[in-house]
């Protein structure tokens, strides 16, 4: 199963009627799902949990902070609207550029206490534009990236297991594919490194169907639990001080310049006139810059950049 060209993907999305509200049910429920396996990791306070109402959609934010495992963890629903799709979606879809959408999506980032247990990010996402006289276009996009600061190789096979797992039912090059379109899209090109350790990335996504292509959306979606909730099992109670909490303020860094200049989503949800607590709810508590800092070689450190922070095979399925 291969995905489609730019005119396949328009032709195959005003062939198939759309089931929006089964896509805004499995998103709503994923976000609670989520909040039940993350918050069993934690014996902190616990999530808070805000309705969102603006004059572009509703929400719900969800969020954990100073917890015992986590700094910060938020998992967020979305619904959004509006006349004219934004720039960070039409630059992709001129086509569409001045016709109204609709976009609604679940994204969550976890900032661990422990800097021996990786950060990690997930979203899914589904939208429809409306073309006057014709059917709506639909697409749906997502994917998920580990980002550690003091990496395990086992963990790295463990997390791109899973994606694979999750790829593997709707044709074997697809892993492959957002493997690699993962590497190049969480990649800061002002500092020639990647923000992590990749994952999965896809966009403008449109299977054979549409309930292919929502299935596929909802495996992604459901395997994050499976690639993420081990890692900070096994992690969790690593010891650690100062220095590494340290480095991981520092890489924290990484992770607001990627977030700020170069993703799609948090322009999106700035450009739709969405909650601004809720869009950056992604952003670390804490974190720290350094002028020409260089890890010295031999560390844990230098084993990060050296090692970690360019794309690489994690499995042998990826050819």
């Amino acid at each position: 199963m291969t995905t489609a060209t730019p005119d396949q993907r328009i032709k195959t999305a005003q062939d198939h009627d759309v089931n929006a509200e089964a896509v805004e049910l499995y998103l709503r429920r994923l976000q609670s799902q989520l909040c039940n396996s993350l918050a069993a990791l934690d014996t902190g306070p616990g999530f808070r949990t805000d309705q969102v109402e603006h004059a572009s959609g509703r929400g719900i934010t969800a969020v954990l902070e100073k917890g015992e495992v986590f700094d910060r963890g938020g998992v967020n629903f979305s619904s959004v609207h509006g006349d004219c799709l934004p720039a960070a979606a039409s630059e992709r879809h001129p086509e569409l550029a001045g016709f109204p959408f609709r976009a609604m999506g679940v994204s969550l980032v976890l900032h661990p206490k422990n800097p021996y247990v990786p950060t990690a990010h997930a979203n899914v996402r589904f939208f429809t534009a409306e073309q006057e006289g014709k059917k709506p276009v639909w697409w749906f996009g997502g994917g998920l990236d580990l980002t550690p600061c003091y990496p395990f190789q086992e963990d790295c096979q463990h997390w791109h297991r899973e994606c694979h797992n999750a790829c593997a039912p709707f044709g074997k090059e697809l892993y492959t594919r957002f493997k690699r379109w993962c590497d190049s899209y969480f990649y800061l090109p002002h500092r020639k490194e990647t923000r992590g350790v990749g994952g999965l990335f896809f966009d403008d996504l449109v299977l054979e169907s549409f309930d292919t292509s929502f299935a596929f959306l909802r495996s992604v979606g459901d395997c994050f639990s499976e690639a993420y909730v081990p890692l900070v099992k096994k992690r969790r109670d690593t010891p650690w001080g100062e220095r590494e909490k340290s480095f991981q303020r520092y890489r924290r860094g990484r992770y607001v310049e990627f977030n700020l200049v170069y993703d799609r989503g948090t322009l999106f949800g700035l450009q739709t006139g969405g909650r601004t607590e809720s869009i950056l709810m992604s952003m670390p508590p804490e974190a720290h810059w350094r002028y020409d800092w260089h890890p010295e070689p031999g560390t844990p450190e230098a084993d990060l950049y050296e090692n970690y922070l360019q794309p690489r095979i994690w499995l042998p399925e990826e050819s």
